[in-house]
Parts: C-alpha cells; structure tokens; sequence
C-alpha cells in the first residue's frame, strides 16, 4: 500500500509540473507537412560527410560563421571573441571581442568587416580594431536574435536576420516550438543608417545569402522548414514566394558560391514529436515544460544540401554515424572545398567539392 501511494503521488507529482509549471512560451497551432523519407529519395540517409576532416584550430567552442581569405578561416566563437586562424591551425590571432555572440560574417568593399551578433545587433569591426554597432532595431522593434547577414557588391546594403524579437540567444528551441512567426528579413542602409523591414512574420528567420546578379535574397524559415525568397529587382521586386518548401531538416544558415549553387545547412533532421503535436498547443506547452528537466530530442546527424538555382535538390550529404561532424550550421564554398562550420563543435571541418557532387 505504502509503494501505491507513493507512486500516485509521483505520478500526480509529474502530472502537476506539466500542466502548472509556469513558461513564457505560447505555442501556435499549425499543420506542417509530412515530412520527406530520410530513407529513400533525394533525402536518402547516407554516409557522405565522413569525409570532413579537421580544419583550422581544435580547441574553439561553436565556430558557426565562417569568412575563407588569403587561405585564413575568419570565424566567430561562443565566447563573443572573433578569431583568424590558418587552416592547419597553428596560426591563430583574436580580432576582437564583441561581448556577444556572433553567428554571422560578410566582407563589405571597404574592407570592414559586418557582424550579426545574436546578442548585440548588426556590427562592424574596421582597420583598427574597433567594434562599432551598426543597428539594434527596425520600426522600433528591438532585435531579439540577430542571426546571419549578406552585404551587396557596391557596399550600399546588408541584409540580415532577426531571427526573434520575442526570444533571445539560447532560446531557439521555444522560438521554433512557439511558431509565433516573430522573425524578419531586415536592411541596412550603409549611407543613411537605416533600418526597414523586408519581410516580417517568418518562422524563426535564420540564414540569409543573396542570390545571382542580387536579384534575390534568401531567407530560411527554420521553423517552417523552407526557405523563403525576397525579390529585390526585375518585374516581382518588392514581392515574395518560397524558394524550397518541406526540408527534411531543419535549416540553418545557407551560402552562394556566386555562380549556380547555393548551399544549407540542416541544424538537424525534422523531429516526429515536433510536428505531431504542431496542431495541439496544448501538447507542446508540456513538451516546453519537460524539456527543462529532460534533454532536447536532437538526432545527432550531420546535414547539409545543395542547391540549384530553381531551388532543386543536386546534393545530399549526411552522416549520422558516431563522432560525426555535427550539428553543421554553416556550410561554405570556396574553390574546390567546401567549408564547414558548427554552433557547437571545438572545431571547423571541410571536404573535396568533387565528392560533394559526386
């Protein structure tokens, strides 16, 4: 009698902290689509990035963004510190320190360097050393999460992300469970300082690379599983579609390599629990309050795809063997290399382009 009770009471116990426990987070209700086949298809599992090796320094924590330059990997870490470092990682030298946490890099003409800063804002870094905020706001809109950012060829613009105004840094996983459509595509005006709003209402706004003669900006929708296009000239400027809907993955940042590929990254393959409970916010705000006490459902499994022009599907690369490289966030082309980085791997990967698109 004494175990049944005690067991009741564990259970009335469990019941009570997932039904009481206060959160912040309001879930959406929403229907995603059934998720592609991990088992045969375009998205067919295999072992392709078994093939990245090691890269640049092995002590770094969350190398996400990734700048190759004069066969040095510019990249930003977990503790704010910006860093450059040869690729057989023996040369090393910290540029600066934004006190934040950068996730993104561009080059602009003049030689500065552009930052988006989860933490902080949009940033540069110039000659001398100086961190310098660029914006922390558009229509007097806070950022919550600024995630990654793309400057034009003349220098007049940057494109970045808010990926939340309503979470910050650390909070993605309530921001993608929420579904509050709370991100945006944002704008930089170098020669006047301003800030507008491209696109608002999108699912956790992440990535962001522009496309072929800067017609279009991309943008992914992690929480939707899709990446989103922004026409920025020709007959559809000022208008928007989808690009490539129902990922297998949830993706992250993404690149252009300046000619006919773009490439994601997929933080993570799609998760059965997340999406079966996406009509029922009821369920998921229960799914918030466990997971304060048990481990995120994450596959460990690196993921990365290309892309075509039209958005079609010409590379599937995985590994979801042990000691993979993962969860791969940035994935960038240079040469006949592709370049991996990680918001939380101690080090930055790559493989050969050939066999990328073998």
């Amino acid at each position: 009698m004494k175990l049944r009770y005690v067991l009741c009471l564990l259970i009335t116990l469990v019941i009570a902290f997932l039904l009481l426990l206060p959160t912040k987070v309001e879930p959406v209700a929403w229907t995603p689509s059934p998720a592609p086949s991990l088992k045969e298809g375009i998205y067919a599992d295999n072992q392709r990035l078994k093939a990245v090796v090691k890269v640049g320094p092995s002590d770094i924590e969350g190398p996400e963004a990734l700048l190759l330059e004069d066969e040095f990997l510019i990249t930003g870490l977990h503790d704010g510190r910006l860093i450059r470092s040869s690729l057989d990682g023996t040369q090393r030298k910290v540029l600066a320190d934004t006190g934040g946490r950068p996730l993104g890099l561009a080059r602009h003409p003049n030689g500065m360097l552009v930052i988006a800063d989860a933490i902080k804002g949009l940033l540069s870094l110039d000659a001398q050393g100086r961190v310098i905020p660029l914006t922390t706001e558009a229509n007097g809109v806070p950022f919550g999460f600024t995630d990654d950012v793309a400057v034009d060829k003349s220098g007049h613009y940057a494109y970045f992300s808010d990926a939340s105004s309503r979470w910050g840094y650390g909070h993605d996983g309530e921001a993608i469970i929420e579904h509050g459509a709370d991100g945006r595509l944002l704008r930089y005006d170098f020669q006047t300082g301003k800030t507008s709003v491209l696109l608002d209402k999108l699912q956790f706004a992440n990535g962001v690379t522009l496309g072929p003669d800067e017609a279009y900006v991309l943008v992914n929708e992690t929480g939707a599983y899709r990446i989103s296009r922004y026409w920025l000239s020709g007959p559809k400027a000022g208008t928007h579609d989808v690009f490539i809907d129902n990922l297998p993955g949830l993706p992250d940042n993404l690149s252009f390599n300046g000619s006919n590929r773009f490439w994601v990254a997929l933080y993570a393959p799609r998760n059965a629990l997340l999406d079966g409970t996406a009509e029922h916010p009821f369920l998921r705000k229960m799914i918030v309050r466990a997971l304060t006490v048990l481990p995120k459902p994450v596959e460990k499994r690196g993921f990365v795809l290309g892309l075509d022009l039209d958005g079609k599907v010409i590379a599937n690369l995985q590994d979801a063997s042990d000691g993979n490289y993962s969860p791969i966030t940035t994935v960038r082309e240079y040469g006949q290399w592709l370049y991996f980085g990680s918001l939380k791997a101690m080090h930055m990967g790559r493989m050969g382009l050939d066999a990328a698109l073998k």
